[in-house]
């Protein structure tokens, strides 16, 4: 699978993964527009969903996070909105 490659690196470098579901990801899409006034598509806010799941693990430490990637369509960004609540 492609994916097998990107993870294997992956692996080596950094200490955890962090899986997060789709409604994890759509809350992250309507905080982080409602909130920090960012757009994200929902893959481009996995970081912050995967952050704020950890948040307990995670209290008193420095956290950067990297959100990408603004090419959702009002639609997808609507049922973000809408599932989200």
């Amino acid at each position: 699978a492609p994916f097998m490659m990107p993870q294997a690196i992956m692996r080596q470098h950094l200490d955890d993964f962090v899986l997060v579901d789709d409604h994890a990801l759509m809350s992250a899409v309507r905080v982080l527009l409602e909130k920090a006034k960012t757009l994200a598509e929902p893959a481009g806010a996995a970081p912050w969903a995967a952050a704020w799941e950890q948040r307990a693990q995670l209290r008193g430490k420095k956290v950067a996070l990297i959100v990408s990637g603004g090419n959702i369509s009002p639609d997808e960004l609507m049922l973000c909105l809408q599932q989200a609540e």
